[in-house]
């Protein structure tokens, strides 16, 4: 898959979750093979301001590599200097929110709020456009109904203005992520436009992602919740993609990946921040196996690195037994 000048391994995608796709999350999506990642979504305004929390949002590493930036915002002139900003950073797509619901974006004329509005919508997107020269992209809604009217209006504008690729989530602003994503909307947007289509909504299962791409003939597919706690969807929406069997969660990939969260959290926030995160994350991993409530509930006041892992390797021991497989994954 392209995207403008950047041609991509493969077409799955990790979507920008707000507080989640931080450079931890996004190492474990790009070691399953995720094709590319994308940053939180970053306000332009902090960065244009240089706020320090909202610049830390950024960094980055080269194994992660191809990264997107995700910013929003409602004013041309500070996106453009913020796309700006981003692209010194290292990013190597720049992508513009025009698909948020959340009332505190939506207040300050930003995220879906701007498909109300096509024409600051086109000024935005021509001053972005501009001021940058890796390839940029949207991520946007069906709208505020259901009609998907507004999603084709955006996709026109969108492409006019020099976008390279368009990625739609099909629920209407009102409905959150309640409800089902209706995937028509994006196969009428891959016909109005000629640049890629990415489809994202309701992808929970390997056999979804091939199903949207079936269906909608999207050009990729991204993956937002269905990653949280499971980065390994990403090498099965691959491997089903070739026909292969998809491979088993094994207890030794579920554990690993925790520990390896730990660690690199830490080493990008700090033990203290780290740990007060995994307090609530670590159980992400551990949805499904024998004792998990009891788990997440010993992990709840962890306040270093050692506690945790000892935390997490009595529970590895406590379930070998139980589901009979060994530190490799092997049955015992």
């Amino acid at each position: 898959m392209k995207i403008g000048s950047l041609s991509l391994d493969n077409i799955t995608i990790l979507a920008p979750l707000a507080g989640i796709t931080h450079l931890p999350f996004r190492l474990l999506a790009k070691r399953e093979g995720c094709g590319l990642v994308c940053s939180e979504m970053i306000s332009a305004n902090g960065l244009v301001r240089n706020g320090k929390k909202t610049v830390q949002l950024m960094e980055s590493l080269p194994e992660e590599k191809p990264l997107s930036v995700q910013i929003f915002g409602n004013d041309p002139a500070v996106m453009a200097d913020a796309a700006q900003i981003a692209e010194a950073s290292g990013a190597d797509i720049l992508d513009i929110n025009l698909g948020c619901p959340v009332r505190k974006v939506l207040k300050t004329g930003s995220g879906a709020a701007l498909m109300k509005d096509p024409e600051r919508v086109k000024g935005l997107l021509r001053a972005v456009r501009a001021s940058i020269t890796i390839p940029l992209s949207i991520k946007i809604r069906t709208g505020w109904d259901p009609t998907g009217n507004q999603a084709i209006a955006i996709a026109k504008i969108a492409e006019d203005c020099g976008v390279d690729a368009i990625a739609v989530h099909p629920r209407t602003a009102p409905q959150g992520f309640g409800g089902r994503a209706d995937w028509s909307i994006i196969a009428s947007v891959k016909e109005t436009v000629t640049i890629p289509v990415v489809g994202s909504g309701d992808i929970k299962a390997p056999q979804d992602a091939l199903k949207m791409k079936t269906e909608t003939g999207c050009d990729g597919v991204m993956i937002g919740r269905a990653s949280i706690g499971n980065p390994w969807i990403f090498s099965q929406i691959l491997a089903h993609f070739r026909g292969d069997k998809v491979p088993p969660v094994s207890l030794a990939d579920r554990f690993t990946a925790m520990i390896g969260y730990l660690e690199t959290s830490i080493r990008c926030f700090g033990e203290p921040r780290a740990c007060a995160m995994m307090r609530s994350r670590l159980g992400w991993f551990t949805k499904t196996l024998p004792f998990s409530s009891k788990f997440r509930e010993s992990i709840k006041q962890i306040s270093s690195e050692d506690e945790a892992k000892s935390i997490i390797v009595a529970y590895w021991d406590s379930l070998e037994n139980v589901l009979g497989e060994d530190r490799r994954g092997t049955p015992l």
